[in-house]
């Protein structure tokens, strides 16, 4: 913890990374509270950057492939009929006298026997058409679609959770974010500038005066035009 604490004063003093986030952190190190994973990440990643600190080395296990099983090709049993149509095309009539009643039987059988081909190869076309484990493609609706967007990385929340916030504007120069608790009243407030294309990312962190309630809280962006909002759920 006190090299954690160290990390986050030389980064403030340096000016090095978000200063509110940073804060946050120095805060809960001099109060023994817990500080998470993201959070000490955070502050790994900008020491490695900009204080010399050298990253861990860990050697990875290689991975094991699991060779999946190949599926056979699906094989369509052979009709009987087809065999005994030809048998019964080929055999010669016994006697002059039944040879237009065998001829006539003899067109009979052929139609049942094409129709069941017929049936059999429209079976066989229909499964071979079949992909095991097929799955439908996703399709995702370009966030650019829409003039002004905002989302979160997740749909829920707990205290001292890092908030990962994103979206894009039509506009120029900057928007406006904002938190709500369930009471309606403002937790948190930021102003951010737009990039080039039009996309905005901030963090905040889920925790200080106003969120001491679990609830829906309200995440809105304004960027002059219009207003759009999301909810999300926090436990405190």
């Amino acid at each position: 913890m006190d090299s954690l604490l160290d990390d986050v004063k030389a980064l403030l003093e340096k000016d090095f990374g978000d200063d509110r986030i940073l804060k946050q952190i120095r805060r809960a190190c001099e109060n023994n509270e817990v500080v998470s994973n993201f959070e000490r990440n955070y502050v790994k990643k900008l020491a490695e950057k900009y204080l010399g600190r050298k990253p861990e080395t860990n050697v990875e296990k290689p991975e094991t492939f699991v060779e999946k099983p190949v599926v056979p090709d699906v094989v369509m049993p052979e009709t009987s009929s087809v065999q005994k149509t030809q048998t019964i095309r080929t055999a010669q009539p016994k006697t002059s006298s039944s040879s237009s009643k065998n001829s006539k039987l003899m067109i009979v059988i052929g139609v049942v026997a094409l129709v069941v081909i017929i049936a059999a190869a429209v079976s066989f076309s229909g499964i071979s058409n079949v992909t095991p484990n097929t799955v439908p493609p996703i399709v995702n609706t370009p966030i650019g679609t829409e003039s002004l967007m905002i989302q979160t990385d997740f749909s829920s929340y707990s205290k001292k959770d890092l908030i990962s916030i994103n979206g894009i504007s039509d506009t120029t120069g900057s928007v406006n974010l904002s938190i709500e608790n369930q009471k309606g009243e403002l937790v948190w407030t930021e102003q951010l500038s737009l990039k080039s294309d039009g996309r905005y990312s901030t963090l905040a962190i889920a925790g200080g005066p106003g969120w001491e309630s679990s609830g829906t809280y309200t995440i809105k962006v304004d960027n002059g035009d219009e207003t759009k909002s999301s909810t999300f759920s926090f436990t405190a």
